[in-house]
């Protein structure tokens, strides 16, 4: 055993006890001839190992914003009275625990949850009664999954459908070149990173293609984790092949012989399909040995299964992750195309952008290049949900405006629009008639539409106690800047908030996006800090008049309170 196998031992006894006994990490800790401390370390880390016993049913219901505006807590109280336990406590009931969790992937079908990874959604009270009941009577969790298929609400005309055309297996591979002939059409393509970073696929490429590295390694985050975000959901689950497609091209542009797909805990569901057609490319001979009959042209893919950690979907995060360990950012020293997996060059790309690059190969440059803006080729593909008629998954052309994407998913009265999900920006009712595009308003992948009756706090609120719970904790202003923008929010919902507060939150903002350790921190305070310039009514209504001291001194007397209290407080809200 090896430390990069750590995650799927301790998946192992996860799945066969319910949750990770000392005993079991003594034996880990003997064999890899480390401390059981770091072992315990990284259980602690992923939201999805446990150190405790668990029911034969751990349920995790999703605490998104998404969610909440659908009806969280009364599922949330339907499912502790149904099965007598209790959130976020291990009650030892035998049969079943129930967890909170962030965005599942299933936004556009909340509520929902997992129950042992299998979802169910659309709940309702009732619903809940009755899947509680039929697990206690012996039914099977496949008897009581929902469906998974995703939504895709809409694709451009014919000729201008990049992604969700129809698919045959190996037809981007017939169009293989050579390496620098593949680098250059996909520079001319200005195909970039479809996770949110939007850095050049080609460089990237090119920089692990010239490495000195004697192993090159190709890696596909399927980490998707954004809240609000699940467009690649729909990619692994329609589109698989096409996602190998572009990993076999990217490994014949490098070199790499290795490759993984860093599949995210709450898409396990999708994990049969995808060994599936695995075993589908092996068998035609696409991956393997010389493929395609290329002398020499080896390469493999493995799927590791993560654990529950929204900072993994940082490259260099989930590259630790692969290894066995905490998913915490390196420090920027290298970029991971110079020092990657087990120290190789590596490079990694989400779903969408292999997916792309195999469209790319297939469809070529005229057909791709006739799409879109100067600067964005091609489409991009959104995961819409919130207040409107039909959430669900739109393939628009780059260049398309806020406001015909509002018509085409029928949003009801769309006041606080969220692009790119919380680390993302929110925009106003003025600002419709932008651009989705690199040259205006450019989308990672996630467009949340919230109507007047929403509170903006609210929202905030839930996506600042996201970045809390996700943080790392390893660097400070990420750390402790985050708790005190909650807290300002807090402050701010008990109407104890001053003009002083929204200038504090700004200052802090800065503070945590400048000196932050990775993308997590670097972008936490986004939406909060624009939601105040944007939203200058509705903040103006949530502060105070300036205090005399006097004032001051009481309503600070006024706001101590017990922190326990306050967060069950804010849930019942």
């Amino acid at each position: 055993m090896e430390r990069k196998d750590l995650l799927n031992k301790l998946w192992e006894f996860q799945n066969t006890y319910g949750y990770i006994s000392k005993n079991a990490i003594y034996e880990i800790a003997k064999k890899l001839k480390i401390s059981t401390i770091e072992i315990e370390g990284v259980i602690t880390f992923y939201h999805f190992f446990h150190s405790k016993p668990t029911g034969k049913f751990i349920i995790y219901l999703n605490n998104s914003i998404i969610c909440e505006f659908k009806g969280f807590q009364q599922i949330k109280a339907a499912f502790e009275k149904e099965t007598g336990c209790t959130f976020g406590e291990y009650d030892k009931n035998p049969l079943f625990s129930l967890f909170e969790t962030s965005c599942i992937g299933l936004s556009d079908q909340e509520p929902a949850a997992l129950i042992n990874f299998h979802p169910v959604t659309n709940l309702t009270p009732q619903k809940v009664k009755k899947i509680i009941q039929q697990l206690k009577n012996g039914a099977s969790l496949k008897s009581i999954e929902s469906t998974f298929t995703s939504k895709i609400r809409y694709t451009p005309p014919e000729d201008k459908t990049v992604i969700f055309r129809e698919y045959k297996v190996g037809k981007s591979l017939k169009n293989i070149k050579s390496a620098d002939k593949i680098l250059d059409l996909i520079t001319k393509s200005k195909l970039t990173g479809r996770g949110g970073a939007f850095f050049s696929t080609a460089k990237k490429w090119k920089y692990c293609k010239d490495s000195n590295s004697s192993k090159k390694i190709v890696v596909c985050n399927a980490d998707e984790g954004e809240p609000g975000t699940f467009k690649d959901k729909s990619l692994l689950n329609n589109l698989p092949g096409l996602l190998l497609e572009g990993m076999i091209i990217a490994a014949h542009v490098t070199g790499a012989k290795t490759g993984f797909i860093y599949l995210r805990a709450e898409y396990k569901y999708l994990l049969r399909n995808l060994e599936s057609t695995l075993k589908d490319f092996y068998t035609k001979g696409l991956l393997g040995t010389n493929i395609l009959g290329i002398k020499n042209f080896d390469f493999s893919i493995e799927i590791q299964l993560g654990a529950g950690s929204y900072v993994c979907g940082e490259e260099k995060a989930l590259i630790e992750s692969l290894e066995g360990k905490r998913g915490v950012p390196r420090i920027q020293k290298y970029f991971p195309t110079e020092n990657g997996y087990l120290g190789y060059s590596t490079i990694v790309n989400n779903v969408e952008t292999f997916v792309k690059a195999a469209r790319t190969l297939e469809l070529g440059l005229k057909f791709i290049s006739k799409i879109g803006t100067n600067n964005s080729k091609g489409t991009k593909l959104l995961s819409i949900s919130g207040d409107v008629a039909k959430p669900g998954i739109y393939e628009i052309e780059w260049g398309i405006t806020v406001r015909e994407i509002l018509k085409l998913c029928e949003a009801l009265s769309p006041y606080y629009v969220q692009i790119s999900g919380p680390s993302g920006q929110c925009i106003n009712n003025t600002e419709f008639d932008r651009k989705i595009c690199d040259e205006d308003l450019i989308c990672g992948g996630s467009i949340m539409v919230f109507n007047k009756s929403r509170s903006i706090l609210h929202i905030q609120e839930n996506f600042m106690k996201f970045f809390k719970m996700e943080s790392c904790g390893v660097c400070t202003p990420c750390r402790a800047g985050n708790q005190i923008l909650y807290e300002k929010i807090i402050k701010l919902k008990r109407g104890l908030g001053t003009q002083q507060d929204l200038d504090e939150i700004k200052e802090w903002g800065k503070i945590i996006q400048l000196s932050s350790r990775c993308g997590l921190g670097k972008t936490s305070p986004n939406s909060l800090v624009m939601a105040i310039d944007k939203f200058k009514d509705y903040f103006n209504l949530k502060i105070s008049p300036s205090h005399d001291n006097k004032n001051v001194e009481f309503d600070m007397e006024a706001a101590i309170y017990d922190y326990d209290s306050l967060i069950k407080e804010t849930q019942n809200q």
